[in-house]
């Protein structure tokens, strides 16, 4: 769990010497990325060149405890290898990043795909078509058949500098971030109508003068704005005063800082 930062709106801007923004850990915001994302690439071992990967192109969905689940043909090269060895990883990136790829979110994860069992089926089954409704034209298709990766382990990457392994007890154990669904939204609505804001916000509560500032994330704790100033592109993370656990309370909570920061812009 984040711990929550010392610094205080009313503070103003950060001091070097105070602790960084608080910020959901590596198994949350994992979680958090699996959920949001539809397609993955998988890697599966090859079977005409053992010891080779090979790379396909894979939608997915989630069991309850978010390991990835696949509706594959056995006459897909993918599952001709899953037959003969298991193991695979899935690799997600943050769905609609921004134009820096290398500072975006995406994970790794790690395991053995097999055919699901006929007992835990039906859940599997709904809860992918329910995300991929075209995919009742051809779910009971004699060939094709679901298969589930079961996590060993997995590697997240949160941009430049965030990144490390996570287990995958502490995956299965983390929650989707609340503002996860709304975040594309929010993101939207800000850089669009409110664009304006992130420079007052990156100023006062950052420090940072620019000339440019765009929102590319946000969570329960705060929120990143990358920023186009005089010595470069920077990022930086603001954190919410308290938590917040729906898009009207980060419009709330918004609104407030915007506010603070005006009120401090105005003072003598």
């Amino acid at each position: 769990m984040a711990s929550k930062s010392p610094r205080q709106h009313g503070g103003g801007r950060m001091e070097p010497e105070q602790a960084p923004p608080p910020e959901p850990g590596h198994a949350e915001r994992a979680r958090t990325l699996v959920h949001l994302g539809r397609v993955g690439s998988l890697s599966t071992i090859s079977r005409k060149h053992p010891g080779w990967p090979f790379g396909s192109v894979m939608p997915y969905g989630l069991d309850e405890e978010g390991s990835p689940c696949f509706l594959i043909s056995t006459m897909a090269m993918h599952t001709q290898n899953l037959t003969d060895e298991p193991r695979a990883s899935l690799l997600v990136t943050q769905p609609e990043s921004d134009e820096d790829p290398l500072g975006a979110g995406r994970v790794t994860l790690m395991g053995r795909a097999t055919m699901v069992p006929e007992a835990q089926l039906k859940s599997i089954r709904e809860r992918y078509l329910a995300r991929y409704e075209n995919a009742s034209y051809w779910v009971d298709f004699d060939d094709f058949a679901f298969y589930r990766m079961m996590i060993e382990d997995l590697y997240f990457v949160g941009g430049f500098g965030a990144m490390g392994w996570v287990s995958a007890a502490d995956y299965s154990a983390a929650e989707i971030d609340p503002l996860a669904d709304q975040g594309p939204s929010i993101l939207q609505h800000m850089n669009t109508d409110h664009a304006e804001a992130g420079l007052l916000l990156a100023k006062v509560f950052a420090g940072i003068e620019a000339s440019e500032a765009r929102m590319t994330a946000i969570d329960r704790l705060g929120f990143q704005l990358r920023l186009a100033t005089g010595e470069g592109m920077k990022s930086v993370r603001i954190p919410f005063e308290n938590e917040v656990r729906s898009s009207e309370q980060s419009r709330t909570a918004l609104v407030a800082m915007v506010h603070e920061a005006r009120r401090q812009e105005e003072a003598p």
